[in-house]
């Protein structure tokens, strides 16, 4: 699903990622443990084609069959729409809209009928147990409710990899346990592929693999 090789990242003189590579398969759950400043982040960015890595020899990044190196701006932004899921330690909910009408907001980027978008998105809520809660505001849902929203949104546009960024991070001990299954859910039931970065050592020990990164590379 994932091949990285030879990723390095800079920013002036700082040398941020020192030649990183990874191979992620379909429907495995990675974590990417390590301290701050150790490069998880920014790996992540990467792997999510939110951000480049520096124009290195030998190095690629093959995402779901694609060399997302070459692709242009315009065309990967549509890759990102339609094949990769992002969620973050903070929601990112727009807090004027629905629960129902921020999980279609990717739907509705990738130009897809509004009815068929809400009849999807209201079957995501429905499977994350909010149906009940589709037409509330962000403001009106509790952190934990939020979070699966999020999911439900993430989860949209049927991607082929789930991007995490400390998903766990703002929520109390019974959210974040009951997002810590929902994942595995996903993954059982759908054969979902997540990249989890987390500091939440209980997370990142149930995963199928643990990868500790320090001073800019994988260590183990």
């Amino acid at each position: 699903m994932i091949q990285a090789v030879n990723i390095h990242k800079y920013y002036n003189d700082l040398h941020v990622l020192k030649g990183v590579n990874l191979q992620i398969q379909k429907g495995e759950i990675v974590s990417i443990v390590g301290a701050s400043g150790a490069g998880k982040t920014t790996l992540l960015q990467i792997l999510g084609t939110l951000d480049k890595p520096a124009n290195q020899e030998g190095t690629s990044l093959i995402i779901d069959s694609e060399d997302v190196i070459s692709i242009k701006d315009r065309a990967l932004s549509h890759f990102r729409n339609q094949r990769l899921g992002f969620i973050f330690q903070f929601h990112q909910l727009l807090p004027e809209f629905t629960a129902l009408e921020n999980v279609c907001i990717p739907a509705f980027i990738a130009n897809k009928p509004k009815n068929e978008a809400e009849k999807e998105a209201k079957r995501l809520l429905e499977y994350l147990g909010l149906g009940h809660r589709i037409g509330h505001k962000p403001g009106e849902l509790s952190g934990g409710e939020q979070q699966r929203v999020a999911v439900a949104r993430a989860l949209i546009n049927n991607p082929a990899v789930i991007y995490a960024d400390e998903p766990s991070g703002n929520l109390d001990t019974a959210s974040a346990e009951n997002l810590h299954k929902l994942f595995f859910k996903l993954r059982d039931e759908l054969g979902q592929t997540f990249v989890i970065v987390t500091h939440n050592e209980e997370l990142a020990d149930m995963a199928d693999r643990k990868l500790v990164m320090s001073d800019g590379n994988i260590i183990s």
